[in-house]
């Protein structure tokens, strides 16, 4: 019995062992006079682009430098946890920095060192958070990390802004990268790259819809804008992330947002008025939603399955996906397509940035310095096995430099006819309207959308059983109620900083939820009144 019992075991710890002797090894490149350099790069990418990207700049610098090099990534989560990290690090950082160099520290310096709205001073008569500020902008201090790699402009400009990125030098060595026609410093009003090197754009996105043809067939008509996924024809079948997990979704949320204060101007009525119709379009998307995910990949995965009809989707996602598909059925069906919604999108760039006090410099600046090279800039698009391209991925991602987009380059991209630039239409961001509030919409859309979807799909259910919102003008206007109301946007935003107390931020989110709940409640109430 003993014997057959360890036979057992030992079968059992072999088929343990087995997958983890098999894995693939990450590579380890060979000792050139006993140097190997590193870079630490923090970034929400996925495995296929850090897999690319690292034995592509192995070989860039191993052809520049003579010298191996190695990237250690760190990946917390994503794009909102390692925004959490980098602050979190920075401010115990600079307390050991204060610590150690006989300085003040207490709360508001805490806050003060990275306040944009703080104006440096580093006089013996200026007050401690200003000298703070001064102190944190001059010194050299580092959180042992080189390299923010993706992640949205949005956080990484704020990143700047604190001070916590430093200029990565690209301009000076390459100022030819950066004229208007190979990389503008502004496309379609979205910041390409920082003008003074805080960040650059290396790979870009647009915002858009994506469908299951299948699906599609038994609801008439594909989708091609914002709007036409607030139909009730589409209850129980839509895909949408949470913005609180997905900075790009967030993006795409404001995108919406954008469209409907553009078009509230054209026709005469002001931008206060669009953005409580965004906020509305909004609410019925999430209405209309099967599947609330908590990444931007998995709505495309999920259109592509059939589990939902449609969904909003970032370009690069429904293209992958859609490789995805055709490679599973041998090209013989379509599972998704992707279209950019009528009226354009904005093209967004995905950066990188250099931090503060990175403890391998140099390193880092070669690392930027390769995304934005030619060779860096073809692993984005350029299919596997071409000439300069990846080994194992299409990425399938547009690369910012329209350079890229002409000439010897297209033969060998996968995408070859489709160019973000183009896609953007005539649509005109204009940061004024959203962009102090971005960080709000997320939360908004979280607390009176998200943790109150039950009530908010019982509702719209409810008006669409009644006949539409036609018919049922009292409930609509319930549903529709604003909780954060354009004038009050600043305030809201203002709430929600994290210079104040947790507790405070907290109450507030439960407090719009709850508001929601009832006022979706009532809805319901009035619609199956048939009121």
């Amino acid at each position: 019995m003993k014997y057959r019992i360890a036979a057992a075991l030992g079968i059992l710890c072999l088929l343990i062992l087995l997958p983890v002797a098999l894995r693939e090894k990450p590579p380890v490149p060979e000792v050139v006079d006993g140097q190997v350099d590193t870079v630490v790069v923090i970034t929400p990418h996925a495995e296929s682009i850090k897999y690319e990207f690292e034995r592509g700049f192995q070989r860039y610098y191993m052809k520049k430098y003579h010298r191996n090099v190695v990237i250690d990534w760190r990946s917390p989560g994503g794009t909102a946890d390692i925004v959490r990290h980098i602050n979190d690090r920075y401010e115990a950082a600079f307390r050991r920095y204060c610590e150690e160099n006989s300085l003040p520290w207490n709360d508001k310096i805490a806050a003060a060192f990275r306040d944009v709205h703080v104006v440096p001073d580093s006089s013996a008569d200026a007050s401690d958070e200003a000298r703070a500020r001064a102190a944190f902008l001059a010194s050299d201090v580092s959180i042992g990390i080189d390299v923010f790699f993706g992640g949205g402009t949005f956080d990484q400009a704020a990143n700047a802004r604190k001070g916590y990125a430093v200029d990565g030098g690209i301009q000076k060595l390459h100022p030819e990268w950066f004229a208007p026609e190979v990389m503008p410093t502004r496309w379609s009003g979205e910041d390409i790259y920082d003008p003074n090197g805080g960040y650059y754009g290396v790979c870009l996105a647009t915002f858009g819809i994506c469908y299951n043809p299948d699906r599609l067939r038994e609801m008439g008509a594909p989708p091609v804008r914002w709007r036409d996924l607030a139909d009730p024809k589409y209850f129980n079948t839509l895909a949408v992330a949470d913005p609180t997990k997905s900075g790009s979704i967030n993006k795409c949320f404001e995108v919406i947002i954008q469209q409907c204060m553009a078009d509230a101007v054209k026709n005469g009525r002001t931008p206060a008025e669009g953005w409580q119709d965004g906020i509305n379009l909004i609410r019925r998307l999430v209405g209309n939603s099967r599947i609330i995910s908590e990444s931007a990949g998995k709505v495309t995965r999920e259109v592509a399955s059939g589990n939902a009809a449609a969904g909003m989707a970032i370009d690069f996602y429904a293209l992958s996906e859609a490789q995805f598909a055709e490679f599973q059925t041998r090209g013989q069906a379509q599972r998704i397509i992707y279209v950019p919604p009528e009226g354009g999108s904005s093209v967004s760039a995905d950066p990188v940035q250099l931090l503060r006090g990175a403890p391998n410099k140099q390193v880092a600046q070669a690392f930027i310095e390769f995304l934005l090279s030619e060779e860096g800039q073809q692993l984005w698009q350029y299919r596997v096995g071409t000439p300069g391209g990846p080994e194992k991925y299409t990425l399938r991602r547009p690369p910012v430099r329209r350079d890229l987009y002409i000439g010897k380059h297209t033969a060998f991209m996968a995408d070859a006819d489709y160019n973000p630039y183009r896609a953007t239409g005539n649509f005109q961001y204009n940061g004024k309207w959203t962009g102090p509030y971005f960080g709000l919409i997320r939360v908004l859309i979280r607390t009176t959308m998200l943790d109150s979807a039950d009530e908010l799909q019982a509702a719209w259910q409810a008006i669409a059983a009644a006949g539409g919102e036609a018919a049922v003008p009292e409930a609509v206007a319930e549903f529709d109620r604003a909780i954060v109301p354009y004038s009050e946007a600043r305030a809201a935003a203002g709430r929600l900083s994290s210079k104040n107390p947790a507790g405070e931020i907290i109450k507030l989110r439960r407090e719009w939820t709850m508001r929601s709940i009832e006022h979706y409640r009532k809805a319901r109430a009035l619609a199956e009144a048939g009121r």
